[in-house]
């Protein structure tokens, strides 16, 4: 029997040559599909890469619009004085005028205690609550969850509620200082306690989020070093000091240089509760000094030179910071 075998027959006329018939055609090598044009796929990731672009282009307008512009706006008003909608330039003048100001040194002396107070509060009272939250093996979640609510709260319900805390008549410290025999204390209303009381609120408000930093920090130390110290003979004390701190230093450093940055620039806290200067001025804060310059004494200006010069101490405040941390490092 003789199996049929297919011939190539002749050409028709008109008819271009090809793959033989029921044949498929090459797929195409960027598309999968067909022969077609090779710019199908090109043009496909321009497009997806426009639409990539336009977002980005979106973030970066408005941070320009909402960041950068002012910055620069402020810096050029720090030179300028600005009167009936316009503006002159007068070099040095405003900052001669706030450095001559009597309540100039008075805000900065303010500031620098607030930030040491809030140092030894704010700095240590998160890392000792992460190191306590931390030994809980069981309810961590609720734990995090009930420090981190301060922080969820608006901070004008937070700054009421120590108003009312703080209350020289009915205030519930003054009623636990009573069970106590102690007087009731002015705490708002004493210019030598009115700064403690802001730094307690203000610890309250903001200590969430550095205790979860901590936190997050502690449970990435190994449990082996813990075990040889033990074996050492080493205390609680003893393995915080040998152990857990040198383990963490990275993010104790980091988190000290932004309280430091973050407690310099204090506003709410002092406007809310003592209306911002205080008792004799003892909380009248730098930042509280430029809402004053510029919203009360109509001095842009000023206002503006006050600002950039808080900008420069930070900023070489950071830079020395991380000069020193560089040469410990090495």
């Amino acid at each position: 029997m003789s199996v049929p075998t297919l011939t190539k027959g002749p050409r028709e006329p008109g008819r271009p040559a090809g793959p033989a018939s029921g044949a498929r055609p090459p797929r195409h090598p960027r598309t999968g599909g067909g022969p077609g044009p090779a710019s199908g796929g090109f043009a496909a990731e321009v497009r997806r890469n426009l639409t990539a672009h336009g977002f980005l282009i979106g973030a970066v307008l408005c941070f320009s619009f909402f960041s950068w512009y002012p910055m620069v706006r402020e810096f050029l008003l720090a030179f300028q004085k600005a009167e009936d909608g316009r503006t002159e330039w007068v070099g040095l003048d405003n900052l001669t005028k706030i450095v001559n100001d009597p309540a100039f040194g008075q805000a900065w002396l303010n500031t620098l205690w607030f930030t040491l107070l809030a140092l030894v509060l704010g700095f240590a009272v998160p890392f000792v609550l992460a190191l306590v939250i931390n030994e809980f093996r069981h309810g961590q979640g609720y734990l995090r969850l009930l420090v981190y609510l301060p922080v969820m709260l608006p901070p004008v319900a937070s700054v009421l509620l120590f108003r009312y805390l703080y209350d020289p008549g009915y205030g519930l410290f003054n009623e636990v200082l009573g069970v106590f025999g102690i007087p009731a204390q002015p705490w708002l209303q004493d210019p030598d306690t009115a700064m403690l009381s802001v730094v307690i609120a203000s610890t309250w408000m903001n200590m969430g989020g550095a205790t979860l930093i901590y936190l997050a920090a502690l449970q990435d130390i190994p449990g082996e070093l813990y075990e040889a110290a033990e074996l050492d003979g080493a205390g609680i004390l003893r393995k915080v000091w040998h152990v857990t701190i040198p383990q963490t230093r990275l993010v104790l450093s980091l988190m000290l240089l932004m309280q430091v940055i973050a407690t310099m620039q204090v506003f709410t806290e002092p406007f809310l509760l003592t209306g911002g200067a205080g008792p004799e001025g003892s909380t009248t804060t730098v930042v509280y000094l430029i809402y004053q310059y510029a919203f009360n004494f109509n001095d842009y200006g000023a206002a503006a030179a006050l600002g950039l010069l808080l900008l420069v101490v930070l900023a070489g405040f950071s830079a020395g910071y991380a000069r020193l941390s560089r040469d410990q490092d090495a």
